[in-house]
């Protein structure tokens, strides 16, 4: 399913170009004989890797809370709790749920995050724009809640980092391209693919579930087969003596 990441990406990347476009295009840094373009370019670059570096590492924590609640047995459930809880943040508006992140006192603790972020943004070296990337992975974005949802049941720390991964590199075109010219894509268009999204999600979410299910389709939702433990038994030790 790590594919999927890669696809929820591109496609939300429309997404992203809504939310996220002012500050890609107000990125520091212009091309002049003190800037070339080369240095420019990769300024945008690794601004873009910075975001994908946070979503990895986002996605290696929700990578170590499914491993343990994979090792409490319940694996398939996971899969099915996993495309639940995309479709009610489908569901719940993005209002709603950075209401429940100041209840949880996420409010402090993202205002350090834009005052980094704010401090950074000033400066247009190549390490400044770099971890403007990583703050700007963790300011609250609905469509990375949707993305770390799905992660959580994606096999293993690393498959769950990889997920993510796939899920920043599935943004970086447009977002990356949208840094360097500012007019990428139509307004009409970035606002009917913003729309999408949520169909988008939805069809991940069942996707999901269907393979939680084990319903023994093939690719899709492969019927799980019980491990069996094999035990070895040891032979005793034959000595021969000498006559």
């Amino acid at each position: 399913m790590i594919w999927a990441g890669f696809l929820f990406g591109v496609l939300g990347s429309f997404h992203c170009v809504g939310m996220c476009g002012a500050i890609a295009l107000a990125l520091p840094g212009r091309v002049d004989a003190a800037t070339p373009g080369l240095r420019y370019v990769g300024g945008r670059l690794l601004y873009n890797l910075g975001r994908v570096t946070t979503y990895s590492a986002l996605g290696a924590g929700a990578g170590l809370v499914g491993q343990t609640l994979r090792l409490a047995g319940v694996q398939q459930s996971l899969s099915i709790g996993s495309g639940l809880l995309i479709l009610l943040l489908v569901v719940v508006p993005e209002r709603y749920t950075g209401r429940l992140a100041a209840a949880l006192g996420f409010d402090r603790l993202l205002t350090r995050i834009k005052n980094a972020l704010a401090y950074f943004f000033q400066q247009p070296s190549l390490r400044a724009l770099y971890i403007t990337g990583l703050l700007n992975g963790l300011l609250p974005c609905g469509l990375v809640y949707l993305a770390l949802a799905g992660s959580l049941s994606v096999p293993g720390v690393g498959g769950s980092a990889a997920y993510m991964a796939c899920f920043g590199l599935g943004t970086l075109p447009l977002m990356f391209g949208l840094s360097l010219t500012g007019r990428l894509v139509p307004l009409v268009w970035r606002v009917r693919m913003r729309q999408a999204v949520p169909y988008v999600a939805s069809l991940m979410a069942v996707l999901f579930i269907l393979r939680g299910l084990g319903l023994g389709i093939p690719y899709l939702s492969p019927q799980l087969s019980s491990s069996t433990t094999q035990i070895f038994v040891k032979q005793p030790l034959t000595i021969h003596y000498c006559q």
